[in-house]
């Protein structure tokens, strides 16, 4: 009987596995700009990154993450997506007289995301198995402020940039150093503190040129 038992058991979880892999493939097919269903009166959507929350079925917060991040994988939509967190905390209990450190999820049935938005990132997020909604008013998507990131304990690599797109900076380092450019765009998920796009002038013709955010600074004339 125990094997009769464990036999469904592994049955049973095969199944759900393939109904995981059935809805991400679903969800992958959605071409861009061609999303179903996205938020009524939508705002312009923003160009850079933002936090955004979303809405889970109750235990389904870690589910949620690791299905997204397998979406972002296999679509490569690493410059769109780019963290899926689940806030958690760290605390000591004691059982049987040994102590424990153990993680609890500071927001229960919530995951947040840093994501820049648009119909197709909606459409994938909001139609990932476990997640009910975006919070915001009639689950159109609203932005945390920064204090409400910084006060999560929540850090991306563009909290960390005082620069932007449309900025004058200075290469600092590299085979180009000392020329200046303007950003064109910022990818804060590529590299160890992310890249940017630098229009620089070479024999009177912008060129563009991919660098680490690290080498460049702004420049003030």
């Amino acid at each position: 009987m125990p094997a009769k038992t464990s036999s469904k058991k592994k049955a049973a979880a095969a199944v759900e596995e393939v109904k995981e892999i059935r809805e991400i493939k679903e969800i992958e097919s959605v071409g861009d700009g061609e999303s179903s269903n996205p938020p009524e009166n939508a705002p312009i959507y923003p160009t850079m990154p933002q936090w955004y929350v979303v809405h889970t079925y109750s235990g389904y917060e870690n589910k949620v993450k690791s299905n997204i991040e397998k979406i972002v994988e296999n679509r490569g939509l690493h410059d769109y997506i780019f963290q899926v967190v689940v806030p958690v905390q760290e605390a000591v209990e004691i059982k049987n007289g040994k102590k424990k450190t153990v993680q609890h999820k500071v927001f229960p049935g919530y995951v947040l995301l840093n994501m820049i938005l648009n119909d197709n990132t909606w459409y994938i997020v909001r139609n990932t198995r476990g997640v009910t909604s975006f919070v915001g008013p009639g689950s159109s998507p609203v932005c945390l402020t920064e204090q409400e990131v910084a006060s999560m304990g929540i850090e991306a690599h563009r909290d960390k940039l005082d620069i932007a797109a449309g900025d004058t900076v200075k290469i600092s380092s590299g085979p180009f150093d000392n020329f200046v450019g303007k950003i064109k765009e910022i990818y804060p998920s590529k590299g160890k503190s992310g890249t940017v796009v630098v229009l620089v002038s070479l024999f009177g013709k912008e060129t563009p040129m991919e660098l680490e955010i690290s080498q460049v600074t702004k420049y003030e004339s």
